[in-house]
């Protein structure tokens, strides 16, 4: 071969590798905490103004019934990385504090994450924010797929250093200055103590530096703005190259902590907690914005996959989160603890503005996002692809049922039916959501044919289910 055909070939190959390159969507699955389902503009909320959300629905497809796989921030988000139920690897239940240092505690090594998939298949990959997937080595980001990692392991963080300089923050106390129960705050106003939750506010930020990958940094910025500029700087770093960001926001979690720009802006809600709830959401809103424009402006918005959920249901009483219409809150099984928002968003592929009603899970999110990038499925999933159904290629159902479990309390919807039980002891409630959402007219009674149908699907997959590897009482027998 010729010197000029060799330079040829190469420039061709180099061609057709730009073009498969082209052809594979970039990723960013964004996570916001404790979200309840009704905030949104877009899922009827009225409150809190959240346009750039909002332009993401009318953009894409809104999901009015998608579910995640616990009403806990933990092993929601294992189900989400592995497009599995948590409980088939034993992981059941939410770590806190100190048990995030745990060396039993975390993701199991041997479950590959979403970033393990992507990274493989070619993908640079980024997590930007909350992990709390395990807080010692082996359990790091960065050796379960992720090749970037800024933020935090553990449950939450402070958004600010202390002494939390231009923001107003609120706290969870078991007593007020004075000894007594009820609601105090600081004569400038800048804390409030409050006992109607009848315990402290979590010692967040004991051994959970902020870190760059597994060094500490010294982070000045409000933790929302912080992880949007880090989002930011990663897309416009690798906007040449397929990649796969996970921005796992904090907000909304606890602690409460509103900027004092948004609270000069919510000023007309009278209520302080639900004010800086107001601030927090709107910041949330104002840094998604800010990366969705940046794919904007890299030029690469109509060749990225973008996906925005809530982990699990508002946490109505801690933080004012609404569910509505739904009922109940984070922690429950009852719908406003597991039924979330959810946009998704491929200008290149999916309608615009389409509101999709049938089932679909965050387990769906793995395999929809491998199938886009060409890379293999695995065997195991307990998630389908949601792009054939979304674009019509697929009709009828997206998924038949599914399935939850946490310590003996447990939930399955199969079709329009859902069985709830709120604890081991209790005995299953019947709902039909169809007709009531709200989950307000319990149907064990009258139909008891659709309940010993629904208990016996129920424990058909909780026998495929592990026993949970750590941290809460063994699964009851059926």
């Amino acid at each position: 071969m010729s010197p000029n055909s060799l330079a040829l070939s190469l420039v061709l190959l180099g061609c057709a590798i730009v073009a498969r390159a082209a052809d594979r969507p970039n990723v960013v699955i964004i996570v916001a905490d404790d979200l309840g389902y009704g905030e949104l503009g877009s899922y009827g909320g009225t409150e809190i103004p959240t346009p750039h959300l909002d332009r993401l629905a009318a953009e894409g497809v809104r999901f009015t019934d998608a579910y995640v796989t616990a009403p806990y921030c933990a092993p929601s988000r294992a189900g989400l990385l592995t497009g599995r139920y948590p409980t088939r690897f034993g992981f059941e239940f939410n770590p806190v504090g100190a048990s995030n240092a745990d060396p039993a505690i975390g993701l199991p090594v041997g479950q590959r994450t979403l970033a393990d998939h992507l990274r493989a298949s070619g993908y640079v990959t980024g997590l930007v924010g909350k992990w709390h997937l395990g807080g010692t080595a082996r359990f790091h980001p960065q050796r379960r797929g992720f090749d970037e990692f800024f933020g935090f392991l553990h449950e939450g963080h402070y958004y600010v250093p202390p002494h939390w300089d231009g923001h107003t923050t609120w706290l969870r106390r078991r007593a007020l200055p004075d000894g007594s129960q009820g609601r105090w705050t600081a004569p400038d106003g800048r804390i409030v103590w409050t006992t109607h939750m009848g315990n402290f506010e979590p010692d967040y930020d004991a051994d959970n530096p902020v870190v760059r990958g597994s060094q500490p940094v010294n982070e000045t910025a409000n933790l929302t703005d912080a992880f949007s500029r880090e989002a930011e700087q990663f897309i416009a770093r690798h906007q040449s190259q397929p990649f796969f960001l996970y921005l796992a926001c904090s907000a909304v979690h606890s602690p409460l902590q509103g900027a004092d720009e948004y609270m000069r802006k919510f000023a007309h809600i009278a209520d302080i907690h639900r004010r800086i709830f107001a601030a927090m959401l709107a910041q949330l809103d104002d840094g998604i914005g800010r990366v969705l424009h940046r794919l904007s402006s890299e030029g690469i918005e109509r060749q990225t996959l973008v996906v925005f959920l809530s982990d699990n249901g508002g946490a109505t009483r801690e933080l004012t989160s609404s569910n509505r219409p739904l009922r109940g809150e984070k922690g429950q099984f009852l719908e406003g603890g597991i039924r979330v928002p959810m946009i998704v968003r491929w200008p290149d592929r999916l309608p615009a503005g389409r509101t999709e009603t049938r089932m679909a899970s965050s387990l769906d999110l793995l395999p929809t996002v491998l199938a886009a990038a060409g890379a293999a499925l695995p065997r195991d999933l307990d998630g389908v692809d949601l792009i054939p159904y979304l674009i019509g290629e697929l009709d009828g159902p997206i998924r038949d049922r599914h399935y939850w479990q946490m310590g003996g309390r447990a939930a399955l919807r199969e079709g329009d039916w859902k069985i709830h039980r709120p604890a081991a002891d209790r005995a299953w409630e019947l709902y039909d959501l169809a007709s009531d959402p709200e989950e307000s007219r319990d149907l064990a009674v009258a139909r008891p044919e659709q309940l010993a149908r629904l208990v016996t699907s129920f424990q058909q997959l909780d026998a495929e289910m592990a026993e949970p590897a750590w941290g809460g009482p063994a699964r009851p027998t059926p």
